[in-house]
């Protein structure tokens, strides 16, 4: 009867283990397929949905004649729009340098600097802040041979942080 009882207790240790191995690998496709339904989008294909709803225009006086009340200066930067600078009109008639509000909408909430108007769906702007956690879980933002160059040359030729502000 003795060995019979081994048998019987070594089997249930083997279901037990091959029970729990399931459970895991259950869960861990469960956690793939919640991931890839809402998969994360780069700042690259951010910034094309971007220029896709508020298409890149040149700046003109004539333009700003058009829109009265708007003012001349970008409410980012602070500075003045000059005559064939690349600019963004937003749905609420605002306007921003074009590299100026495309910081302001990667960094906030995808809103109107201004007006608080939105700029970009909550779902995308999500998916976004995914791949920027992502990015800085991996700790870089995915340019990993332009973050090498920098620290690299950070190491050459003391501080080079006036290139990227």
């Amino acid at each position: 009867m003795r060995p019979l009882s081994k048998l019987f207790h070594r089997f249930c240790g083997e279901i037990v283990i091959l029970l729990a191995s399931l459970i895991i690998e259950l869960i861990i496709l469960i956690q793939k397929l919640k991931s890839s339904s809402s998969s994360p989008i780069s700042t690259h294909q951010y910034l094309k949905f971007i220029e896709k709803k508020n298409p890149t225009i040149c700046y003109t006086k004539r333009l700003l004649k058009a829109e009265q009340g708007c003012g001349a200066e970008c409410r980012v930067c602070l500075c003045e729009l000059e005559e064939g600078e690349k600019v963004r009109k937003l749905q609420c008639h605002h306007m921003f340098h074009r590299d100026c509000l495309d910081k302001w909408l990667q960094q906030y909430w995808a809103t109107c600097p201004l007006c608080r108007k939105q700029v970009v769906p909550p779902d995308v702007v999500l998916k976004h802040r995914q791949h920027q956690n992502q990015a800085e879980e991996q700790g870089f933002d995915g340019n990993h041979d332009d973050n090498l160059l920098y620290f690299l040359s950070a190491f050459r030729r003391g501080n080079t942080l006036h290139r990227y502000f």
